[in-house]
């Protein structure tokens, strides 16, 4: 039997050899044997609670045992008065059964009677449950010291919830999550469960479980929870998690009933009242808001595709507020002005979002970027809700570029709306202008000159750009011509000559002249369609890639 960690029990001391040997049987108060031992007594006292303080095994012979049923009554009242844990009776010298009237005045207080039917060494029973008692007390000290030394550093190297959560976590064998007032999960441990195990229907499980001053075990699941307060207001609260059903210690005599602190052991609460505390000065030291910091956790999980499964990802995202179920999904990114404030405009645009009733989780992805993931209903339109999304954006930090892509039906096709966004992004040039009657970028907003903007540092596309018209760009640069200008007004006008000297502002003449040279310097057929497509593929490259030197 291993009682480290916990108090030891009527139950746990009728288990051990020592008095197993007497045969030990439950006359009244079997379901009490949880009942902890604080430690033992011999006594054949008619008085015996004169000498005890509460907590402890009386062991007696019977011998002092009054023969009026009113002087039994008064031994047992005595007792339970002091608070015994269990009266434990020999029948082998005065008795060989027990009275009725300890047996009925047993049961009337709620006093756990035990007899034996053989003899039994009562001062070796007191030997080995007081070595029990001390070694458990002994041990249990070594580890809430532990526990506090493991604290105290957290707190002294300014580690943040999660970091918190992870240690009370691995110390307790126990899933630990933190949620705030409104029932969001923003930061979940697991330990043997899964996430999905532990989050999901996060906030009605929480709701059912009632709030408290102090830790302790509440709700229908059992949770072993702690209030998190920050500058004197309750903030929060870290729950720790059963992890499996109670499993009392048996005994010859049946199973022994459940602690009140079910599954956790006393070391677990100090685990989780020094989580409380822990977190409690880690509000002061980490001021960002923690539902910030969630959201970009997740989002970033959501984007690397870091999930166990998608039925994690949704219990996490559905933990923090955001519907999932029979919902569809789009991602959004509003790059920020390096100049801008970052931070402030991730508070701002959530805030925004909030007030309008907009389902959406928003983070940080970088240093200038943000991230947004919006939940909409299976019949709302995306387009509506994003316009609103990307004119916000814009007017909380003008020059916020925002990019959108393609719709996602759950939650694991979100990574590929996020890059699908990120592409946009990068195939958007800084200052372009919007498409009309939009406050965003789209996929179908790529050309061909995005298309390169975005690949623009391949050195693929470099080396097609130089191989196609490095000849003709040299030449221009050693002759003092502008040949590659002429090359421009022909492409742009799809080979009509006449045009291409219009809009160069020469005379047909000098244009024919200066193709035929082009010709010959690109070696090339400026009547073949495809190679006018290839040099224009090629000048657009090379427009992209000297706009990016400036």
């Amino acid at each position: 039997m291993d009682a480290i960690g916990r108090p030891l029990t009527v139950a746990d001391v009728l288990a051990l050899p020592v008095l197993a040997a007497g045969q030990p049987q439950v006359v009244t108060g079997p379901a009490r044997l949880d009942r902890p031992v604080r430690w033992v007594h011999i006594t054949e006292l008619t008085d015996p609670a004169s000498f005890l303080k509460g907590g402890e095994l009386v062991l007696t012979t019977g011998m002092p045992l009054p023969e009026e049923p009113a002087g039994v009554r008064r031994y047992v009242d005595e007792l339970a008065d002091i608070g015994a844990a269990a009266l434990v009776i020999e029948l082998v010298r005065r008795y060989h059964r027990p009275p009725d009237a300890l047996v009925h005045a047993c049961r009337a207080r709620g006093l756990p009677l035990v007899t034996l039917a053989k003899d039994v060494n009562f001062l070796e029973v007191t030997q080995v449950v007081h070595a029990f008692i001390l070694g458990n007390q002994a041990e249990v000290m070594r580890r809430t010291q532990r526990v506090h030394e493991a604290f105290t550093a957290l707190t002294l190297r300014g580690a943040g919830p999660e970091d918190v959560v992870r240690a009370a976590a691995e110390m307790s064998g126990h899933t630990v999550v933190l949620e705030n007032l409104v029932h969001q999960a923003l930061v979940c441990e697991p330990s043997g469960d899964t996430v999905e195990a532990a989050l999901t229907d996060w906030e009605q499980r929480s709701r059912a479980t009632p709030p408290a001053d102090h830790t302790t075990v509440s709700g229908p699941e059992g949770w072993l929870v702690a209030p998190v307060e920050y500058q004197g207001e309750r903030w929060g609260r870290v729950a720790m998690l059963p992890t499996h059903a109670m499993s009392p210690t048996p005994t010859p005599l049946g199973p022994a009933s459940p602690s009140p602190l079910g599954p956790f052991r006393p070391e677990d609460v100090t685990v989780l009242e020094r989580t409380a505390m822990a977190l409690t000065i880690a509000r002061l030291t980490h001021p960002t808001p923690w539902e910030r910091t969630a959201h970009r956790g997740v989002l970033r999980d959501l984007v690397e595709q870091r999930h166990r499964s998608p039925a994690d990802a949704e219990a996490q995202v559905a933990a923090l507020g955001l519907p999932t179920r029979d919902s569809r999904f789009i991602a959004v990114l509003a790059d920020v002005h390096p100049e801008d404030d970052t931070a402030n405009a991730e508070e701002l645009l959530s805030e925004e979002l909030r007030k309008k009733g907009t389902q959406a989780l928003v983070g940080l992805l970088g240093p200038t970027r943000l991230g947004v993931l919006l939940s909409l209903r299976p019949d709302q339109p995306w387009r509506p809700v994003v316009e609103h999304l990307g004119r916000t954006a814009l007017e909380l930090v003008p020059g916020t570029t925002v990019s959108v892509g393609s719709e996602a039906t759950g939650l694991p096709a979100v990574a590929r709306s996020f890059r699908e966004a990120t592409r946009v992004a990068e195939a958007t040039e800084p200052g372009r202008p919007l498409p009309p009657g939009r406050s965003y970028h789209e996929r179908s907003d790529i050309g061909l000159r995005r298309l390169l903007f975005a690949l623009r540092e391949d050195p693929r596309i470099q080396d097609y750009a130089e191989r196609r018209l490095g000849r003709l760009a040299d030449h221009d640069a050693r002759h003092g011509t502008d040949l590659l200008t002429t090359l421009r007004h022909y492409l742009d006008a799809a080979g009509n000559k006449t045009v291409a000297a219009r809009s160069g502002g020469l005379s047909r003449e000098t244009v024919y002249q200066r193709l035929r040279t082009i010709e010959r310097i690109l070696d090339c057929d400026l009547e073949s369609g495809e190679q006018r497509t290839e040099l224009h593929v090629a000048l657009t490259a090379l427009d992209v890639l000297r706009e990016g030197q400036a």
